[in-house]
C-alpha cells in the first residue's frame, strides 16, 4: 500500500492531512489517485487552501514516519494553531472512486486565481489514497522581492511558462525552466534529430555547423525585467547537445500572446530583441553568459531560445531584475506586474506542472 491509509475510524469525525506544497502559486486541478485501494480507498474528499507567510506556522513536531497510530494531543493542539477547518475550500465534497485501473484517477478542476502554499486534504470519513497530484503554475510573491537582488525571471518557481514549441520529441521544453539540477537527459529538452540534415556535415570558419533549419521554444517570463544574465546547461546531452544557441526576447500583452499560440507562432508583426547572438555549445557543461539587454536595458516579457540544428538542453536560468517601468513605444505595451504570472488557455499545450 504506496500511499496513506487510515484505521477503520471507530470514532465520531473523520480524517484529514496538511500538506505544504513544493513551491507557492495558483492551482489549476487535482488528481486523487485511489489506485490499488479497490476496497478500502477513501469514499469522498475534499480540499482545503490557504496562502500562509511564514511567521503563521507554528512549529509543528515532525511525525516522521510513525505508522499504526493516531495523531498526539500535542500534535493536534499544534496543528489547531492553523485553524485549517477555516481555509477556502477549493474542491467541496467529492465522491471518489475505487482504485481499479481504468478509474483510479479523479480529476478535480480549480477555478481561484489566488496564490495558495498549504492545503488540507479531507477524507470522509477515513480509508486510502495512493497519490495527490495537484497541478498549477508557481507565483513568486513579488511584493516582496528585493528589487537589488537578481533572480530567475523564466523559472517556473516563480511563475515561468512554456506556450510555445517547434519540437518536442523526446522532452518538453517545459522541463528547462524547472526545479534545481537536472536528473537525467529526460529531465531537459530534447528534440528529433532533423531530417533536413545534410549528407555530410559541414562547418564554416567559426566552427558553426552549416546546416538548415533550426528549433525554438518561447517562454513567459514569471514578471517583466531585464534580463542580465544567462545560463545555459546542457548537462547529461554528451552526444546530442545542439551545435549552437541564441535567445530573443519582446514584450507581449496577453492577446498578443494568445495569438501567438493559435498561429503556432508564425506572427511575423513580433519583434525580437537580441539577447544573446548565435553561439558555440559544448556538450555536457553549463555555459554562463552575459545578455546584450544589460547595455540596452530592454524590458521583456517573452524569451525565445532556439537551437541549431536539433539536440537537448537541461536547464535555462535567466537572472535579472523585475521591472514594473517600460519605456516602450506605444505600440509595444506592457500588462501592469501585478497581473503576471497568469495562465491563458494554451489549447493542446501543456503548461501548467505539478507543485506538490
Amino acid at each position: 500500500m504506496d500511499g496513506w491509509e487510515t484505521r477503520r475510524r471507530r470514532t465520531p469525525g473523520h480524517d484529514w492531512c496538511i500538506i505544504q506544497l513544493g513551491i507557492q502559486g495558483t492551482i489549476r486541478g487535482f488528481d486523487v489517485d485511489t489506485a490499488f485501494f479497490t476496497g478500502n480507498h477513501a469514499p469522498r474528499i475534499s480540499i482545503q487552501a490557504a496562502c500562509l507567510q511564514d511567521e503563521e506556522i507554528p512549529d509543528i513536531p515532525p511525525r516522521g514516519t510513525k505508522l499504526g497510530c493516531a495523531a498526539t494531543d500535542d500534535e493536534v493542539e499544534a496543528i489547531d494553531k492553523l485553524e485549517s477547518g477555516n481555509w477556502n475550500c477549493i474542491v467541496p465534497m467529492e465522491e471518489l472512486k475505487p482504485g481499479y485501473s481504468g478509474s483510479n484517477h479523479n480529476y478535480f478542476s480549480v477555478s481561484s486565481n489566488q496564490r495558495w502554499t498549504h492545503l488540507r486534504l479531507n477524507i470522509f470519513p477515513d480509508g486510502g489514497i495512493a497519490r495527490l497530484r495537484v497541478y498549477g503554475t508557481g507565483q513568486k510573491d513579488w511584493s516582496s522581492a528585493d528589487p537589488k537582488e537578481l533572480v530567475d525571471l523564466v523559472s517556473m518557481v516563480h511563475g515561468g511558462v512554456c506556450v510555445g514549441y517547434s519540437n518536442a520529441h523526446f522532452g518538453h521544453p517545459k522541463n528547462i525552466i524547472g526545479i534545481g539540477k537536472p536528473k537525467s537527459m529526460a529531465d531537459g529538452w530534447e528534440t528529433a534529430r532533423r531530417l533536413d540534415r545534410p549528407p555530410i556535415i559541414e562547418a564554416d570558419d567559426d566552427g558553426i555547423l552549416l546546416v538548415p533549419g533550426s528549433e525554438w521554444a518561447i517562454f513567459r517570463l514569471a514578471h517583466p525585467g531585464v534580463v542580465t544574465q544567462i545560463e545555459i546547461d546542457t548537462h547529461y546531452f554528451k552526444g546530442n547537445s545542439p551545435d549552437t544557441c541564441k535567445l530573443e526576447g519582446c514584450v507581449l500583452t496577453t492577446p498578443e500572446e494568445e495569438e501567438g499560440i493559435l498561429q503556432k507562432w508564425h506572427l511575423p508583426s513580433v519583434k525580437w530583441k537580441p539577447l544573446l547572438s548565435v553561439t558555440k555549445l559544448s556538450s555536457n557543461k553549463k555555459h554562463l553568459f552575459d545578455s546584450v539587454a544589460l547595455q540596452l536595458q530592454n524590458v521583456i516579457t517573452h524569451v525565445k531560445i532556439t537551437i541549431a540544428p536539433d539536440g537537448g538542453v537541461s536547464r535555462l536560468r535567466l537572472r535579472g531584475f523585475p521591472s514594473s517601468i517600460c519605456l516602450l513605444r506605444p505600440s509595444e505595451r506592457v500588462l501592469s506586474s501585478r497581473r503576471f504570472p497568469v495562465i491563458v488557455p494554451l489549447r493542446a499545450m501543456n503548461s501548467t506542472f505539478k507543485i506538490t
